[in-house]
């Protein structure tokens, strides 16, 4: 059996069997043509070809039946046929839908292609164009920027050329200022434009002849000690011009200035303030130096007793506005070589004078450090109230009304608080040393206790501290308990009142606490032989007729005298005036809220105490933080040979002040 060339049979043949003469077993021919290779090979397109060259032979009858009788003879397989013929047309559309999408797909890409081919040069000359444009705006821009930097580097340059030429002028200005002219009349020149030569009546220069040289004396006739430069001019007039050489300042230097403080200095600077100090100056015509002599003498008085720290047995000595005159003080009773005094000045216009004390081995180096850091870190004008403005600008207390700085002018004080640990400061002018750091509780001590016996010394130190609690919670809690009898315990039964007065009592109390500081000014300002008298109409008068009128009545002029003794008791006068803030803030938080207003006011003032530190030591030392041995030296006044170790606050170097 021969079989076409897409694997069907040719039933134009003539060999073929009719189909009655087919074999029964014809179907079993479907194995050798799979239905997959159907599928694949025999395509409805090839059946169209044949039957339309069937239909070009012309032979329609036999082609007719032989059709009739194949169809008949394949009957058997005519349905799997059928299912191959319609997957054949599916798979032809689809082949076509997607020949169709490709051509579309090909005809796009050559539209574009060719689109792209027209437009390449348009879009070309735009880019180009654009890249033109870009470069030139680019190159604008460099060009803008590199005037621009240009222009400010020519600005930075004459900027920096005009700095350097200031910076060199003032150089000059300053090195001419500095330097000590060799010429006598420039020398007298610029004296009277720096220091007031011939404006200031007490800039005094006097000229003289010695050896041949011509020489001139510089000094201030206010502080210029007659005597001294007196003994000086004689001894030099004898010179001869054989006695001096060409080095004449170093003849005068090393031969003939009969004094004991003498040095040589080239800055104008330097010999200016040595004389505003109370120095004089020597200067020899021809020389760029001068020779600094120290023959100066203060206007002062002689140590005396303090007034607001006196004892009755004890030196009598105290502190002067002279700073050398307080450090002999403070050399006398310290004879120890490891003392130390380093002077500084403050103030750029008033150079006052400022001396850190501590002995070497025992203080603390930081502590040290600190206060002198401090005092180097001042930058002002001046300080001409001494101390007490030092101390604001170095512990720079703000509106904190206690005392964060000790001050005492008994100079076995300041010698006992060195032998402690602690640094002191002494500034000129000034009668008060402050001593650094410092707590609540020193400054409720009082050197009378320790020129007592232990004993009698513990009684005045307890007595000392009723009187301090009475002046800050006597009067805010008798006023309590007298508007508020229901809070009164039975064993205070007589406090209270039985008349109220005219006035409300927290006014009555007011106006008492503003008499009372009028009499402390007013004694103040006035003359000594007339306070006692002052003081007997205040107290006695003023307050009589108050309590017979009835505007006060006698508790509150009592109460009122006990808080103000309590007060005066207080030894820090500082002190004193802060405890009294506090019976003022208590007494009217007790008229606002009666016992929580007393509690909460008693409670934030603790606080307060408990947060404030002086150079980084803790005020409430040593209550908070609690330091047994020390708190007990605090309660009692312990003997001598059982207090052997320094406090621990002090951050001592040796802590035992007795070692064995």
């Amino acid at each position: 059996m021969d079989m076409t060339e897409h694997g069907s049979m040719d039933l134009n043949r003539e060999d073929v069997p009719a189909p009655s003469d087919r074999p029964k077993e014809l179907p079993a021919i479907r194995p050798l043509i799979s239905g997959e290779q159907g599928r694949r090979k025999r395509t409805g397109k090839d059946k169209f070809a044949r039957h339309e060259v069937n239909s070009k032979d012309g032979k329609d009858g036999r082609k007719a039946e032989k059709q009739t009788e194949v169809e008949r003879a394949d009957k058997p397989y005519s349905q799997d046929e059928d299912a191959n013929e319609q997957e054949a047309k599916q798979e032809m559309k689809q082949e076509k839908k997607q020949e169709k999408k490709q051509e579309k797909k090909q005809e796009a890409k050559s539209e574009e292609e060719r689109l792209g081919q027209s437009g390449d040069v348009a879009a070309k000359d735009r880019a180009d164009g654009f890249a033109q444009k870009s470069e030139a705006r680019q190159a604008s821009k460099q060009e803008e920027e590199g005037y621009a930097n240009g222009r400010e580097r020519a600005q930075t340059e004459q900027s920096d050329d005009r700095k350097s030429a200031k910076a060199e002028r003032q150089a000059a200005d300053q090195k001419e200022a500095e330097e000590i002219p060799a010429d006598m009349d420039e020398w007298l020149d610029k004296i009277k434009r720096k220091l007031g030569l011939e404006s200031s009546f007490d800039v005094q220069v006097r000229e003289m002849t010695f050896g041949a040289r011509r020489t001139g004396l510089l000094f201030l006739s206010s502080f210029a000690k007659d005597t001294a430069l007196t003994e000086i001019l004689k001894r030099l007039s004898y010179l001869s011009p054989e006695s001096v050489n060409q080095d004449a300042l170093e003849s005068f230097f090393s031969y003939y200035m009969p004094t004991i403080q003498i040095r040589k200095s080239e800055s104008f600077t330097e010999m200016v303030n040595d004389v505003l100090m109370g120095n004089a100056a020597f200067y020899v015509n021809g020389e760029p130096r001068a020779l600094l002599l120290d023959a100066k003498q203060y206007p002062g008085r002689q140590p005396e007793q303090p007034e607001l720290e006196k004892v009755v047995r004890g030196s009598k000595d105290g502190f002067t506005e002279a700073i050398l005159t307080n450090v002999g003080l403070i050399r006398r009773r310290l004879r120890d070589p490891r003392l130390r005094f380093e002077i500084t000045k403050v103030g750029e216009r008033t150079q006052t004078d400022v001396a850190i004390v501590y002995i070497d081995d025992i203080a603390d180096t930081k502590l040290v450090e600190a206060v002198r850091d401090k005092i180097k870190a001042v930058k002002i004008d001046g300080i001409p109230l001494a101390d007490k403005q030092l101390e604001e600008v170095t512990v720079k207390t703000g509106w904190n009304p206690f005392p964060l700085v000790r001050y005492s002018e008994r100079p076995d004080v300041v010698a006992s608080h060195l032998l402690e640990g602690s640094v002191t400061v002494l500034v000129d002018t000034s009668p008060s040393v402050m001593m650094l750091p410092t707590t609540y509780f020193d400054l409720i001590q009082h050197a009378e206790e320790n020129r007592q016996s232990p004993f009698i010394g513990t009684y005045l130190r307890w007595i000392r501290f009723f009187g301090l609690l009475a002046s800050m919670f006597l009067m805010p809690l008798w006023y309590m308990y007298a508007e508020s009898p229901e809070l009164r315990p039975q064993w205070l039964w007589f406090l209270g009142a039985d008349k109220i007065g005219d006035l409300p009592l927290v006014v009555q109390f007011l106006l008492v606490e503003i008499g009372v500081d009028l009499m402390r000014l007013a004694a103040v300002h006035t003359p000594t032989p007339l306070v006692t008298a002052m003081s007997l109409v205040s107290a006695i008068l003023i307050g009589d007729i108050a309590v017979k009128t009835g505007l006060f009545i006698n508790e509150v002029i009592l109460y009122m005298a006990v808080a103000a003794i309590g007060t005066f008791a207080t030894p820090s006068y500082e002190l004193g005036l802060a405890n009294r803030v506090v019976r003022l803030v208590l007494l009217v938080a007790v008229f606002l809220f009666q016992l929580p207003g007393f509690v909460a006011g008693a409670a934030l003032m603790l606080i307060g105490l408990v947060m404030i530190r002086s150079y980084n030591t803790p005020y409430m030392w040593p209550f908070i933080p609690f330091n047994g041995p020390a708190m007990l030296n605090v309660l009692l006044r312990r003997p001598l040979p059982k207090s052997r170790m320094r406090p621990s606050i002090y951050r001592a170097k040796q802590s035992d002040k007795q070692p064995v």
